[in-house]
């Protein structure tokens, strides 16, 4: 991972922007510390799992529209206790 003081990538954006896209994640930093990261939006699509809302998700599960399922509840003590 490349990393570019805040500065530096404040004067170099398009090319921060480009390095993203091309070589993966540019690390920015400030006062030698690192404090944000820049990724392509393909990449953070990737990791976040793109645009889809908690309902569209669940609409997409092989799962969705089944009325016959059944989860059984481990009814075994969490913990023991001691006296």
């Amino acid at each position: 991972m490349n990393s570019w003081q805040i500065q530096e990538a404040k004067a170099r954006l398009s090319e921060v922007v480009k390095k993203a896209r091309s070589e993966g994640p540019q690390e920015l930093t400030m006062h030698g510390r690192p404090v944000a990261v820049v990724l392509s939006r393909e990449e953070f699509d990737r990791l976040t799992g793109g645009s889809l809302s908690l309902a569209e998700f669940m609409r997409r599960s092989p799962l969705y529209g089944l009325d016959d399922l059944e989860f059984p509840r481990d009814r075994s003590l969490t913990r023991a206790t001691e006296l």
